[in-house]
């Protein structure tokens, strides 16, 4: 069955944009020929949209055929920009529309921290729908998040800091401390950091830097902040870094890398400037994005598991929309380290 993600991929346009033209939200203008193009997309991919669109569209009987749904549920994504085909969130996005498509509805809206932005859509967030719940990942604007709290009776999080709801989640810091266990057991002692802080703005207190620097404390090794880049999560400023990084006399033989998109670009900054990986510097990353099986040399990673996270936030909240849970809970889901070339040379055990 169509998702939201189908028709924008057919016609060219964001997820977001998709949404909101079936859900007629006229709170930013879109052309009348996109709208066009989406409505025949739509019919095209036979998609069914549930209840709450189809009340908004009376006037478009034959566009679709919407599923009747009891619960209208939206999804809220964590991100700067509105880049939903980002590598890491997009498995994401899959596993919530899997699952409620089994359930027979689908999302009523995605929006991203940036679009909320915007004081005219996240004031008829609301108001323009009777929302039932809400997947927020990886949270949101303390201001913003506390305002949802109020108005929407059921939210869970994927990756998100609030005892008070359900939680679907991977052990951050331990995934981080596995990956620069990974990196000292291959004789590694001087192991740099690339990430960038939480929502709270303060590397020291995001987990995955608190993992590697507790696996250099078991160690007995050094944390040279020389070698720590916060790359405040930008692919372009992780490049840059590193280069200048390279280009110093004191260097680290490995890099931990918070994530895999800031690995890939740190490993091409290396690259650029004639050194080789892993012999001259190791790269070992979290998320196990598609991409970094293709990268050059094949980027070592820990396996999140990003489709079974949303799968199962969206059982999760639709089990709490009939039956309420008796108490908010977090659930963990297992990683797994995978090695490859960028920290394994070829031919190597």
């Amino acid at each position: 069955m169509a998702t939201l993600k189908d028709i924008a991929e057919q016609v060219g346009v964001s997820i977001s944009t998709v949404s909101r033209v079936i859900n007629q939200d006229d709170s930013r203008r879109i052309s009348e020929e996109t709208k066009q193009k989406i409505w025949k997309a739509a019919k095209a991919l036979q998609y069914r949209a549930p209840q709450a669109a189809k009340q908004k569209r009376n006037s478009r009987p034959q566009q679709s055929q919407p599923i009747t749904s009891a619960h209208a549920v939206g999804c809220i994504l964590s991100l700067p920009d509105n880049k939903y085909n980002h590598p890491y969130f997009s498995p994401i996005i899959q596993g919530i529309e899997a699952k409620l498509l089994e359930a027979g509805t689908s999302l009523s809206f995605l929006h991203t921290q940036a679009e909320l932005k915007s004081e005219a859509l996240f004031d008829s967030l609301l108001k323009s729908r009777n929302l039932s719940g809400i997947i927020c990942v990886e949270g949101m604007e303390a201001s913003q998040y506390k305002w949802l709290k109020e108005r929407v009776p059921n939210i869970v999080g994927i990756d998100v800091a609030d005892p008070a709801i359900p939680v679907i989640s991977y052990d951050r810091m331990n995934a981080a401390r596995i990956a620069v266990r990974h990196l000292i057991e291959l004789g590694h002692r001087r192991i740099g950091f690339i990430g960038g802080a939480g929502l709270l703005g303060q590397l020291e207190r995001e987990k995955r830097y608190r993992g590697y620097r507790l696996a250099l404390e078991e160690e007995g090794l050094e944390l040279n902040p020389a070698w720590t880049i916060n790359a405040e999560w930008d692919a372009d400023r992780s490049y840059t870094e590193m280069k200048r990084l390279v280009r110093t006399e004191d260097q680290p033989t490995a890099m931990f890398c918070a994530s895999d998109m800031m690995g890939i670009a740190a490993m091409r900054a290396v690259t650029e400037e004639g050194l080789s990986i892993p012999k001259d510097i190791a790269f070992i990353g979290i998320d196990d994005i598609e991409f970094a099986r293709f990268s050059t040399p094949p980027l070592s990673s820990v396996h999140i598991p990003k489709y079974e996270m949303g799968y199962a936030a969206a059982k999760v909240l639709l089990d709490g929309l009939d039956n309420p849970y008796p108490f908010p809970f977090r659930m963990l889901l297992p990683f797994t380290l995978i090695k490859r070339a960028s920290t394994i040379a070829e031919g190597a055990t």
